[in-house]
C-alpha cells in the first residue's frame, strides 16, 4: 500500500469519523484534537474554547484513492461556507479545515478547493494549514458510531455510497462549442427556458441508463431514480451524487421556487419540488438540458464505472 496521511476538520468528528471511513481507499481513521496552543487538551478543554479543532486523522492508500478526491467527498460532507459552525454544532472547535504534514500536499489541497471554489458564487470558509499539536481524542470517542449507532451524527453516512463525479474530468464549454446545441437546448441551458410540457423524447424514455449535462457531458441523473410523474417533464427523485447540482431561489414569473443548475456547465436544468413519490423530492428536469446514454454504450467509456448505479 501507498500510506499517506491527511487531518480533516468538518464538524463533530463522531460523523465525520463514520463518513470518512466508508471510502473506498480508506486504511484507518482516528479522531483527536488539533492546531491549538495548548497539549494535551481534554474533550472539556477542546469544549471550552482551547483553540483546537474536532480532526480526523486519515490514513489512505494514495494508489486507489487521491488527495484530490478525498477532498472533493470531504467537500460533499460539510458546508464549506459556515464559519465555525457545521450541522448544528456550533464553536470554533467545529471550525473546518485541511491540515498536511506533508508539504507537497499542500499545492494539490489548494488546487482542488479552488477548483471547487470555481462553481460557487462566495468564499469558502476552510482554513489549510500545516497539522500541530494533535493529540488522540479519549478512546469513547473513536469509532463512536460503531459503539453507539444510534448516536448523534450531523453527516448523511449515505453520501459516501453515492459515486464520485471528478470535477476536474469535465470542463464548462465555451462559448463556441455552445453553439453546437439545438436553439432549444440553448434556449434552455443559457437563458431558462423552458420545454413545452411533454415535447421532448426523454420524458417518456424509462430504458436504464446515464443522464448527462448536454453542454459538459457531466453525469447528473441515472434510470434507476427516474418516475413517470405525468407532468409533462422527465421527472428524477435525486441526482446522481449530492455534488453536481446547484440549487438557486427562483421568484421569476410570479412564483416561489427553487432552480437547478448544472455544477460545472452552470446551465439551467429546471426546478426541485417537495411533491415526488413516497415522500421524494421531484426534480423538474428540461429534457432539452440532457442527453441520454443507454447503459449497454456505457462499457469501455469514461462512464462505466457508473454502471452499477444505473439500476441501484
Amino acid at each position: 500500500m501507498n500510506e499517506h496521511t491527511i487531518y480533516l476538520g468538518g464538524g463533530c468528528f463522531w460523523g465525520l469519523q463514520g463518513y470518512i471511513r466508508k471510502i473506498s481507499g480508506v486504511i484507518s481513521t482516528e479522531v483527536g484534537y488539533a492546531n491549538g496552543p495548548t497539549e494535551n487538551p481534554s474533550y472539556e478543554d477542546v469544549c471550552h474554547d482551547s483553540g483546537h479543532v474536532e480532526a480526523v486523522k486519515v490514513t489512505y492508500d494514495a494508489d486507489i484513492l487521491s488527495l484530490d478526491h478525498l477532498i472533493q467527498y470531504f467537500l460533499r460532507a460539510i458546508d464549506p461556507f459556515s464559519i465555525n459552525k457545521q450541522g448544528g454544532d456550533v464553536g470554533i472547535q467545529y471550525r473546518t479545515g485541511i491540515y498536511y504534514i506533508d508539504k507537497a500536499d499542500k499545492a494539490i489541497i489548494e488546487s482542488t478547493l479552488a477548483r471547487a471554489q470555481s462553481f460557487e458564487g462566495k468564499p469558502f470558509a476552510i482554513e489549510v494549514l500545516p497539522l500541530s499539536n494533535y493529540y488522540s481524542a479519549e478512546e469513547y470517542h473513536q469509532d463512536y458510531l460503531d459503539k453507539n449507532p444510534t448516536g448523534y451524527c450531523h453527516i448523511p453516512l449515505g453520501l459516501s455510497d453515492e459515486p464520485l463525479v471528478d470535477d476536474n474530468a469535465y470542463n464548462k464549454p465555451s462559448k463556441e462549442e455552445l453553439k453546437a446545441l439545438s436553439p432549444q437546448e440553448f434556449e434552455v441551458t443559457q437563458n431558462s427556458a423552458t420545454d413545452a410540457p411533454f415535447s421532448h423524447d426523454l420524458t417518456d424514455e424509462f430504458k436504464p441508463g446515464l443522464y448527462v449535462d448536454i453542454t459538459t457531458g457531466e453525469p447528473l441523473f441515472v434510470s434507476a431514480h427516474k418516475f413517470e410523474s405525468h407532468c409533462g417533464w422527465p421527472s428524477f427523485i435525486k441526482p446522481i451524487a449530492k455534488d453536481v447540482i446547484k440549487y438557486y431561489q427562483d421568484d421569476s414569473h410570479g412564483m416561489n421556487r427553487i432552480e437547478v443548475r448544472s455544477r460545472i456547465g452552470n446551465a439551467h436544468l429546471g426546478h426541485v419540488f417537495e411533491d415526488g413519490p413516497n415522500g421524494s423530492l421531484r426534480y423538474c428536469i428540461n429534457g432539452s438540458s440532457l442527453r441520454f446514454i443507454p447503459k449497454d454504450e456505457l462499457k469501455g467509456t469514461k462512464y462505466e464505472y457508473l454502471i452499477p448505479y444505473i439500476e441501484d
